[in-house]
Parts: C-alpha cells; sequence; structure tokens
C-alpha cells in the first residue's frame, strides 16, 4: 500500500499551460530531492512521454471513463509505491469529458480524493479571474481546488491585478509566471511532438524547471497535497496476448500503455521487443505478436523496405501466432499505406487493407467494443480512437462492433483473418 500523497493539474480549458507546467513542476522537485510519480488523465500516449522523461520515472495513464474506480486506484496506488508525491496532470477543461458527460479530470480529482491545482491562462483578463477561479472551485462539492497558478503574466502590474482580485476567493495563489516564449512545445497533426524529436528537450526542461523555481512556491504546493484514497481491491488486468510476447517498439509504434505491459508482465508473459525499422524480425517463437500504434505515416519507405519486418511476420502467420495491431499497427497489417505526399508504400500485406493519410480527416473518440474472436480479452471492452488516416479494405469480417461514447452505433471496425487481426481502436481495458 502506497503512503504517498499527490494532487491533480487542471485548467479551466485546453492550451492553458498545464502540460508545460507539469514538467516544470516534475524537474524541480525532482531536483530538490523529491520522489514525484508522474500520470496523465485520460487516454493520451503523448504528454505521459514527456512526464516520464521530466520525473525519470514512467508515467501512467488514469483514465475515469474507460477504467473502472476500482483499478483507477490500484494503478495510482501502484504508481505511487516509493514515491514522495504523485502528480497527475489532467485532460482538456477540468469539467470537460466523453460525450456523454463523464471521464473528466474533476471526475478523477474526486475518485482519487485528490486536491487541484487549477492552472490559468491570464492572458487578455485581469480582475475577471477571480469569479472564473470561484467558478470552478465551487461548480462540484467533491473537487476540491486547493490552490492556483497563473500562466502567461504579462507584467509585474497585471500580476499585482490578478493576485489582489484572487484574495477574494480565497483559494491561494501558489506562483505567476511571466509569458516565455520558451516554453512551447512544438506540435504536429496528432498533438505535440515526442520528447525524443526536441533537439533540446533537456534544455527546454532547464527553463520549465527554472521557471517553476523562480515563481512557484513549491513548499506550499507540496504543503496542500492529500493523501490517496484506499485502492479497494485487486484486479485484475487484461490477459496478455500470449505468453511469449514480440511487441514492436522504435518511433513508429511508440503508442504503447504501461498498465497493460505491467499487467502482461504480473501475469507471467515473456515479453520482448523489437524494432521495424531497424528490420528487426519479432521472436522466432513468439506466440502473440503485438503492433501498437505510433506514426508509420512517418516512416512509409523504411518500413517498406523492412523485408526481414515483414518476413518474421509472415512466418508468424504461418505458425498460427496471434498477430495484433492497432491504429498505426493495424495500418502496417495492410496491404499498402499512402502517406501524406500521396505516395504508397507497400506493408505488410497480411490484411487486404490500404490506408492513406493524404486526405486527412480527424477521427476522435471513445469507442464500446464488442468482439468474438482470438482475442484473449472479455468480449466487451473499453478503447479509444484517434487518427487522421482512413482504410479501405474489401469483403472481410470486421474485428470489433463499436459504439460511441453515447452508445450510438459506429461502423464496424478493423478485419481478422484467421488469428491476424487489428483495428483503429487502442483497447485501454475490459468494460
Amino acid at each position: 500500500m502506497s503512503l504517498a500523497k499527490g494532487f491533480v493539474i487542471a485548467a479551466p480549458r485546453s492550451g492553458s499551460g498545464k502540460t508545460v507546467i507539469t514538467l516544470g513542476i516534475l524537474a524541480a522537485l525532482r531536483r530538490r530531492g523529491v520522489i514525484v510519480a508522474p500520470a496523465k488523465a485520460g487516454p493520451d500516449y503523448i504528454d505521459p512521454a514527456f512526464l516520464g522523461r521530466a520525473a525519470m520515472r514512467d508515467a501512467v495513464n488514469l483514465d475515469p471513463w474507460s477504467m473502472s474506480p476500482a483499478r483507477l486506484k490500484a494503478l495510482a496506488d501502484m504508481q505511487s509505491t516509493g514515491a514522495d508525491l504523485l502528480v497527475v496532470e489532467g485532460v482538456m477543461g477540468m469539467f470537460d469529458g466523453a460525450a456523454d458527460g463523464f471521464g473528466s479530470t474533476g471526475d478523477l480529482a474526486e475518485l482519487l480524493d485528490l486536491p487541484v491545482v487549477l492552472v490559468v491562462d491570464a492572458d487578455r483578463q485581469s480582475q475577471s479571474v477571480a469569479p472564473l477561479v470561484a467558478g470552478f472551485a465551487n461548480w462540484r462539492p467533491g473537487v476540491r481546488v486547493a490552490g492556483v497558478i497563473l500562466n502567461r503574466v504579462a507584467s509585474a502590474k497585471h500580476e499585482r491585478m490578478l493576485t489582489d482580485a484572487l484574495l477574494a476567493t480565497g483559494i491561494p495563489c501558489l506562483g505567476a509566471i511571466p509569458r516565455n516564449p520558451a516554453l512551447v512545445i512544438p506540435e504536429r497533426h496528432l498533438g505535440l511532438v515526442l520528447p525524443g524529436e526536441m533537439a533540446s528537450f533537456e534544455n527546454f526542461l532547464d527553463v520549465a524547471a527554472e521557471a517553476i523555481g523562480d515563481y512557484v512556491d513549491l513548499e506550499q504546493l507540496q504543503a496542500l497535497a492529500a493523501p490517496l484514497a484506499a485502492a479497494e481491491q485487486v484486479v485484475a488486468p487484461l490477459a496478455p496476448l500470449g505468453q511469449r510476447m514480440a511487441i514492436a517498439r522504435d518511433d513508429a509504434f511508440v503508442f504503447l500503455y504501461p498498465h497493460l505491459l505491467d499487467g502482461w508482465r504480473s501475469m507471467g508473459a515473456e515479453l520482448s521487443f523489437f524494432s521495424p525499422l531497424a528490420n528487426e524480425a519479432p521472436w522466432e517463437d513468439a506466440d502473440a505478436i503485438y503492433l501498437p500504434g505510433g506514426y508509420p505515416e512517418l516512416h512509409g519507405a523504411t518500413l517498406a523496405a523492412a523485408d526481414g519486418f515483414k518476413a518474421g511476420l509472415a512466418g508468424a502467420r504461418d505458425r498460427d501466432a496471434l498477430i495484433y495491431g492497432e491504429c498505426g499497427g493495424f495500418m502496417v497489417l495492410g496491404e499498402a499505406l499512402v502517406d501524406k505526399a500521396g505516395v504508397s508504400h507497400a506493408m505488410a500485406g497480411l490484411l487486404p487493407v490500404v490506408t492513406r493519410i493524404d486526405r486527412p480527416k480527424r477521427i476522435l473518440g471513445y469507442r464500446r467494443l464488442v468482439h468474438g474472436g482470438a482475442l484473449p480479452w472479455p468480449g466487451h471492452l473499453n478503447g479509444h480512437e484517434f487518427h487522421y488516416s482512413s482504410a479501405k479494405q474489401s469483403r472481410l469480417t470486421p474485428l470489433f462492433a463499436a459504439t460511441d461514447a453515447v452508445g450510438q452505433a459506429m461502423p464496424p471496425m478493423g478485419a481478422v483473418i484467421g488469428k491476424v487481426m487489428g483495428s483503429y481502436a487502442h483497447v485501454i481495458d475490459a468494460a
């Protein structure tokens, strides 16, 4: 049982700077000798990569829409074991959830019984910050806003106007961070670029940590942390896809949920990792191969030339190993991938599917998934879909029947031939 305390970093809306501020807090506390355990609300894959680099400890996803309360509490407890502080970055605005209204950062804070630090973008406002903060603080009795961090403050005069106004709320202002063009992370079609793609990420982290150390009261921030809600019970993880699993992992296959890997290891599965971009093949005796999501559209030519990787997949299919691809992995299992420039690249050819991203259309949302195939998982699953590519496929047996967050029927998802299967859905947990 963890004895750590924690807090949640939220904001009134997306784009307020909570990711950068969370990174700065993690790095600043770590450099002061505090052992920080990072977590990310929701299904996001990219922010956890940044949080893990800042904390020097892998981040975990805590998704209150897809995961049961027992799962969330158990994961939070496990993540904070051996740490002094659990720091959870929220998602979107504090009360923004799925289309059915559930799954918000506020929901997670209430469930874990953790206080909230509200990051407010102060750009182009002054005294109006007080009713904004008061509204969020009083919206739901079970959600405790314990402090405010002001971001993108224009001047000392601007700061005084803001902090004077906040006095009426009774909620302490923990700091006011000036505008700084250096505190920006580049973005692309699925969100932020990955930290490994920033040539100066460590320098960026230094700037963020310095800003937090200079302008935020870290002692007061740590003092407002509260103990986690107790984990209620042991929750069985999703079963491993096989007992000897080969998992693709490199710059084209980066979207892996740590809670799944940890669960598979806890159930005795042997996990190995290989790089398709380096033309590596999976274990020759693997009984399951997992191709997770990522950015195959950025590496079409390299993957097309990876004959050893593709031969390894074909050999696994021929020996009846389970081969499962999610989103980018599903794209690679197909016949071809058409990149942003309209160039077609030959993929593994295990499913008669052609995917393309030269006509981008954003598809985003939670999914309830039903399957009856070879996946060793419950028939009802919760997942998430986020991509700009599209798939054209011949008449095939779909992998999943799907509905969206409000129960609206979606077109069947993915394809399955024998024990080769995939779809655009990222599976998170059992329904």
